[in-house]
């Protein structure tokens, strides 16, 4: 204690005041001494409370300091957590990207199947009536009949035991896939009869217009929405069929098109294109609404069985009209051979189910509407094709509705284009948002 001595000083003075008590000085003095022996009673009482009131307060500064070295820890603390929680926020997330570079190679590879496939099984139609085929049953057989080339991918991409999706009641999907299969049977039929009756050029730009008929349907059955972009697609296609049906020549080809069946082969091939374009529409219903899925297993299930039942609706055509017996002769009389006879057939086929697979593949992943706009971008290729190989003329009339159908497709593009990169940005405001939520 820093005051001891003083203290000490202090009770010596109280106790040298016994003795002069008992002195013989005046009263006077001896009320002096007793005066004097109060006030420094009361100052060393003043001392000991401030010496006690400064340990008092020196405790309370070490209690504040431990106090403040603690809030200082807890500080750290809570930053270091900040830092860490910041850190995984800031931690890469789940690569978007490459899904979406799954889900284009996906839809590239739909895409070339659909235009290859389709390009050369037109090319070879039409190759099969100019070199002495005439059966438009058989036509229709090899355009469903390649069904079970979809057999071995339907076995490696089997439905998965734990399926998330619960599998519709099978009569209900035999319904849906035997009445898909009627309409491709009697669409494939109205196709052979157009391919005959018009030449490849024309054929081709008529059919044309199920990007129009798939556009209405679509806007019905699959709630599609319409923008200007989409709308100048349908109507310059439109146009694009209606300048070759004006424009007909009977000298534009040197296919053997029959005489005076111009007329009804437009009809047809207008009347092909709307059943197709409900077709796709349905497809992309049946995956929307009963399978509710899009996956590889679906895709082939679908085109297998409704394939298989066109298949047999067409075969039951042939052997009812009779032509099946008239099939002999005909290989018979091929101008190219019994061997060249059997490959266009059998090609035909293998290139209808490339296309379909392609089709259906884009119906499920993407839309029936972009199916159809995919399947109009053959347009060019066909007329082209039949120039090189068949000896159609491309006079100015087709060269202008091809330009004009062109332009049609690339309107529709970019409307996918604007839809694409709106979801991107949807999709990166979104990720933002989630980050700034995990660093606060």
């Amino acid at each position: 204690m820093p005051y001891q001595p003083f203290y000490l000083f202090i009770v010596s003075l109280i106790d040298d005041d016994s003795k002069l008590a008992s002195s013989s000085l005046p009263l006077l003095l001896d009320e002096w001494m007793t005066s004097t022996r109060r006030i420094l009673l009361f100052i060393l009482f003043l001392n000991l409370t401030m010496s006690d009131a400064t340990e008092i307060q020196l405790q309370i500064t070490g209690v504040r300091g431990q106090e403040d070295v603690v809030a200082e820890s807890d500080k750290s603390t809570s930053r270091a957590d900040g830092t860490a929680a910041a850190a995984a926020a800031a931690a890469p997330l789940p690569p978007v990207s490459s899904q979406r570079l799954r889900w284009w190679a996906v839809v590239l590879a739909n895409i070339v199947f659909v235009l290859g496939g389709q390009s050369v099984a037109t090319l070879l139609g039409r190759i099969y009536y100019d070199q002495g085929g005439g059966s438009l049953w058989l036509a229709t057989v090899v355009q469903s009949c390649g069904a079970p080339l979809a057999v071995p991918l339907l076995l490696y991409f089997r439905r998965p035991e734990a399926s998330p999706v619960a599998r519709p009641p099978l009569l209900k999907i035999a319904a849906i896939y035997a009445g898909l299969g009627v309409l491709l049977a009697g669409d494939n039929l109205m196709y052979s009869y157009a391919l005959l009756y018009l030449p490849l050029s024309t054929y081709s730009l008529v059919c044309a217009t199920q990007l129009c008929f798939n556009a209405v349907f679509s806007y019905f059955l699959n709630k599609e929405r319409f923008t200007a972009l989409v709308l100048n697609s349908v109507v310059l296609l439109t146009f694009s069929a209606a300048l070759v049906g004006v424009s007909h020549s009977s000298e534009e080809t040197n296919s053997s098109v029959p005489e005076g069946k111009f007329a009804l082969g437009f009809v047809l091939a207008l009347s092909a294109s709307a059943a197709f374009a409900l077709i796709l529409s349905l497809m992309q219903l049946t995956f929307d609404t009963v399978l509710r899925s899009n996956a590889a297993h679906a895709v082939l299930e679908l085109q297998l069985w409704s394939n298989a039942a066109a298949s047999c609706v067409s075969v039951a055509g042939l052997f009812i009209s009779g032509e099946w017996s008239s099939l002999t002769a005909e290989m018979d009389g091929y101008k190219k051979g019994e061997v060249a006879y059997g490959m266009t057939l059998a090609w035909t086929a293998i290139s209808w189910q490339l296309a379909t697979m392609g089709m259906v593949g884009l119906v499920a992943t993407v839309s029936s509407l972009f199916t159809n706009v995919i399947s109009t971008v053959g347009m060019p290729l066909s007329p082209i094709m039949a120039v090189i190989f068949l000896g159609d003329r491309m006079d100015g009339a087709k060269v202008i509705a091809m330009l004009i159908g062109i332009w049609g497709f690339l309107s529709y593009v970019y409307q996918h284009y604007l839809d694409d990169a709106k979801s991107k940005n949807t999709a990166g405001s979104a990720d933002v948002t989630q980050t700034s939520e995990a660093k606060l």
